[in-house]
Formats: structure tokens, C-alpha cells, sequence
């Protein structure tokens, strides 16, 4: 196992032509799962997930060479692959236009359903209830309660401003809890 790198080596490494690989390789390993589950949060299927980080691994290797340093490395890769799952989401939802209460049914017996999803019924209730929301609370949501992230962050992640995303999780935290007082 390779051992974990600071952003600063891992940066050097990328900007070097001879160890740019070696140092992708190694942004896949320490950054991998935590993708994965951003990914899956907002895909749900475990398959759909695997493809989703594998696209954004790809767009993020392709476009390595476009990575200023302004933003840490780790944001610029939640970037990418929020960016990809939201996409994925829209064609999906483009493919299969059904009404919200199907949505919910289908979501949550696609979740019980599949081999992957290791919660119970309420959990796959609070997944359903989390993707209904629009895009940008689902996100939202997401990154702050499970990544436990700070607004600031996410605020370089979305580019929008913290007052947006306080207002947009809260919104969320909101829709969530309605969603269960309805359906108890």
C-alpha cells in the first residue's frame, strides 16, 4: 500500500511530466472512498455510483493539467464528481419522467433492493426523502451532515456564497423532516 502523501507532495509530483501518473494513482487511492460516498449519496445505486466516480476519475485525469492551486485538490475532486453525479441525475431523470410519488416508491424499493444498501427502512426512507430534494439542497445536505463540512468549503466547491448554502441546508433539513411527519 502506498502511503499517504500531503497535498503539497502529491502537487509536485502531479506537476512533474515523469511522476504525474504515480501521483494520480495515489490522489485515487486517498481520495477514492470518500468520492465513492459523495457519488452514492446522490446516485443511490451502487453500480451507478462505480460508474459515476470512474467518469469524473477520468474528467479529473484528462483536465489535471487545468488545476490552478487555487482551491485544494480535494475540492477541486468533490468539484468534479458532484458535477458528474448531478449530470447523471439530470439524464436520469430526463430518461425516466415520473411523478413524485413514484419516485419515492421507486426509490426506496430500488434502495431495499439493492445488494449493496446495508440500512434498514428508515434509512432507506431518509435516502428517498434526500433525493427528492432539488439538486443543489440534496448537495447541500450531503456534504454537511454525512462530509461534515464546512459552509466555507462547500462554498468553494458550489461557488456560491455560505449565506446561500446555510439557507439551502436549512431548507433541506426542513423538507426532510415534513417528509417524515407525512409519511409516519
Amino acid at each position: 500500500m502506498t502511503p499517504s502523501l500531503s497535498e503539497k507532495e502529491l502537487l509536485l509530483m502531479l506537476n512533474n511530466p515523469q511522476t504525474q501518473r504515480k501521483a494520480f494513482g495515489i490522489i485515487v487511492q486517498q481520495y477514492s472512498e470518500r468520492l465513492y460516498w459523495q457519488v452514492r449519496r446522490l446516485v443511490l445505486n451502487h453500480d451507478d455510483a462505480d460508474d459515476v466516480l470512474q467518469n469524473a476519475l477520468l474528467k479529473a485525469w484528462n483536465n489535471i493539467g487545468s488545476f490552478r492551486s487555487d482551491s485544494k485538490l480535494s475540492t477541486w475532486l468533490y468539484r468534479i464528481v458532484i458535477n458528474e453525479s448531478l449530470d447523471f441525475i439530470r439524464r436520469q431523470k430526463n430518461l425516466h419522467a415520473i411523478s413524485t410519488d413514484n419516485e419515492m416508491t421507486g426509490l426506496a424499493n430500488t434502495l431495499m433492493a439493492d445488494r449493496y444498501f446495508d440500512g434498514d427502512e428508515a434509512q432507506a426512507k431518509l435516502q428517498a426523502a434526500i433525493a427528492l430534494l432539488p439538486d443543489v439542497q440534496r448537495t447541500v445536505f450531503n456534504l454537511r451532515y454525512y462530509e461534515d463540512m464546512k459552509y466555507s468549503e462547500i462554498s468553494k466547491i458550489l461557488n456560491t456564497s455560505e449565506g446561500a448554502l446555510k439557507a439551502s441546508y436549512h431548507i433541506a433539513v426542513k423538507k426532510i423532516s415534513e417528509y417524515f411527519k407525512q409519511h409516519d
